[in-house]
């Protein structure tokens, strides 16, 4: 039994997302402030994504950057976001908590409930949580349909055999995402060694300022932007094909 690889793009604006759609990105997880790790983008955003994007989109519920340990007025925030993401059409979303020991949050099972019907992806909260074998066991008793992991390393290359381990672990109960420093370069190599099916990357690259005028006394603040790459979503997407259908582990 095998199944198609699959290629989700972590877009942080509407720019980006469309360069995720126009590359041939499978879907798209939408977010904003990559550099922190991804939060919950602003309401003009959805609205936006959802007006244009035609492929499946996946919306960050995060509501700060930093630990997983999230207050009751932050989980109850979350709530809140993922009702906004049902009402506007979306279809899934991207959770993750941990309580104070690392382990999966059980209030976790809150917010699934409010997704109702959207898909629901746990992220990676569960590289920081301190037995990724028993939280992936949690991830799969919450109902989740996947989990984006890079094996608890700095990155999916780094974490392969883990990930290895972890796919055949969760077997056809939940699929495993990949990702962290995922590249056209790379993506190949990390599918051989892990057995994963869907790859997760930014696919980011640096634009610079169109502005004439920069005051020369912000140097701390740097204008010019990171965005998705549509040759480097197509060149990811090209190393997939190449790949064909992954068996299952």
């Amino acid at each position: 039994m095998s199944r198609q690889p699959l290629l989700e793009i972590a877009a942080g604006s509407l720019a980006s997302a469309l360069a995720a759609q126009e590359g041939g990105a499978d879907r798209v997880e939408l977010c904003s402030s990559l550099a922190e790790g991804g939060i919950t983008p602003s309401y003009g955003m959805l609205v936006a994504v959802r007006e244009r994007v035609r492929i499946p989109v996946y919306v960050l519920v995060r509501p700060r950057a930093g630990d997983f340990l999230y207050d009751d007025a932050e989980f109850e925030m979350m709530r809140r976001d993922i009702e906004t993401c049902a009402g506007l059409g979306f279809d899934g979303v991207v959770i993750g908590a941990l309580d104070a020991d690392g382990k999966v949050d059980p209030r976790c099972r809150e917010l699934i409930g409010a997704a109702g019907k959207l898909g629901v992806t746990f992220h990676r909260a569960i590289d920081a949580s301190v037995d990724l074998n028993r939280s992936l066991e949690d991830i799969i008793a919450l109902g989740c349909e996947r989990v984006l992991t890079s094996g608890g390393c700095a990155n999916a290359l780094a974490g392969a055999q883990v990930l290895a381990g972890l796919v055949r672990q969760a077997g056809e109960r939940i699929r495993i995402m990949a990702g962290a420093g995922i590249r056209s370069g790379n993506l190949a190599e990390v599918a051989r060694l892990t057995g994963a099916h869907e790859f997760h990357g930014s696919a980011r690259t640096v634009l610079k300022s169109s502005m004439r005028y920069l005051n020369p006394a912000l140097k701390d603040l740097a204008p010019d932007i990171e965005q998705s790459s549509v040759e480097e979503v197509r060149a990811m997407k090209a190393q997939l094909a190449g790949i064909g259908s992954l068996p299952y582990v």
